[in-house]
């Protein structure tokens, strides 16, 4: 984003945060005698104070790597998480309030805004921890014309790992530890791997030659925090690891091919299709394609693919994102689906972006069964 559009983005999303922390506050000291006294006046203080840190933060973090800065941006982070959670229950309570008003029912608005905080608290408080909870999900795939040698092959799909301030080398460790208790047959990283802030990136990126060991190679693509700048270091980095780094480019494995579509190209429909037509699947083999996003799959159906593998939507992390995800990738924002004659599988990822919270979607590996 360039420094002239910056300042705009800069100014309404600010103006934003200051809204909403100007909500909690009016709803918590509405109709209460804590409205007229000291602790209102630090209330007021403190939530001026908080309503500042997110987006200082989040541009300190993209220049810098520091002790400090990732302490800043992790407590800052967690708390534009809660915030959501409150906003959704500040905005709950009016709504309740003005609906009994309305109708002639009894209703203590403090009590009612208390019951609803404490509720928001406790599912922000779950959210961090099921963030930090990362399951296996197994699924069992079909493909039509699998060679025979990848009948009962494993393959594992890990996206979304966003290493920076929030998530490091101890989280990507872990995060390999898992694959490699799965000896998947091939490893596909479908993006995201960075989260684009500021970061060491080849020092980040050392622990995944551990995962060379894959018998049928390790494979990778660019996602859309990989591309916000010049994404050759990101590149470079996962390759010096030992990992193929696929740019609109396939490889042939044992008959079966693995194609990949960064996602620069990828979100362009005809810039897309352009990139599949240079690759040149052939329809009457097996194919899989690993591209970050879930954007157009009918142009990769098109193009003859049989299975794509993406991540990108984290399923909304949390409400109310997941419900603007599942309005903009439909069926395809979470699960196994199918469009015509491809499958399409979009992995909730296994990090998180921004707030370090997830409810109602859980950080997953994925382990893929050929049948």
């Amino acid at each position: 984003m360039r420094r002239r559009s910056l300042i705009p983005f800069i100014v309404i999303a600010q103006t934003i945060l200051f809204l909403a922390h100007f909500l909690l506050y009016q709803t918590w000291t509405f109709s209460s005698a804590s409205g007229h006294t000291i602790g209102a006046a630090w209330l007021k203080i403190g939530l001026g104070l908080l309503s500042i840190t997110f987006l200082p933060a989040s541009l300190l973090a993209f220049r810098y790597t520091n002790a400090p800065v990732r302490a800043f941006y992790k407590l800052a982070a967690v708390w534009a998480g809660l915030l959501s959670f409150l906003f959704i229950a500040a905005v709950f309570s009016w709504i309740i309030y003005a609906v009994a008003v309305s109708t002639g029912l009894p209703a203590n608005f403090h009590r009612l805004v208390q019951l609803l905080f404490g509720v928001a608290m406790l599912a922000g408080i779950y959210g961090l921890f099921n963030a930090s909870w990362t399951r296996v999900t197994r699924i069992t795939v079909r493909l039509a014309n699998l060679p025979a040698a990848w009948h009962g092959r494993k393959a594992a799909l890990i996206s979304d790992l966003h290493l920076g301030h929030v998530r490091n080398g101890n989280f990507l460790r872990r995060m390999i530890a898992t694959l490699l208790r799965e000896e998947p047959h091939a490893i596909f990283i479908a993006g995201d791997l960075y989260d684009g802030t500021a970061i060491d990136a080849a020092r980040a990126a050392a622990p995944l030659n551990q995962l060379t060991t894959a018998p049928h190679g390790v494979y990778f693509v660019a996602g859309n925090h990989e591309q916000f700048r010049d994404d050759s270091h990101y590149l470079g980095a996962v390759a010096a690891a030992g990992v193929r780094v696929l740019n609109n480019e396939k490889v042939e494995v044992d008959g079966l091919q693995i194609a990949g579509v960064p996602y620069s190209n990828a979100w362009q429909p005809r810039v897309f299709q352009a990139a599949l037509n240079r690759i040149g699947l052939d329809r009457q083999r097996a194919s899989i394609l690993v591209t970050h996003a879930p954007d157009h799959p009918e142009i990769a159906e098109a193009a003859g693919v049989s299975l794509q593998l993406s991540g990108h939507t984290h399923l909304g992390q949390f409400i109310p994102w997941s419900w603007i995800a599942r309005r903009i990738y439909r069926q395809f924002v979470y699960g196994l689906s199918r469009i015509g004659k491809m499958q399409v599988f979009t992995s909730s990822g296994a990090g998180t972006w921004g707030p370090p919270l997830r409810l109602g979607s859980n950080p997953e590996i994925v382990v893929l069964q050929f049948e």
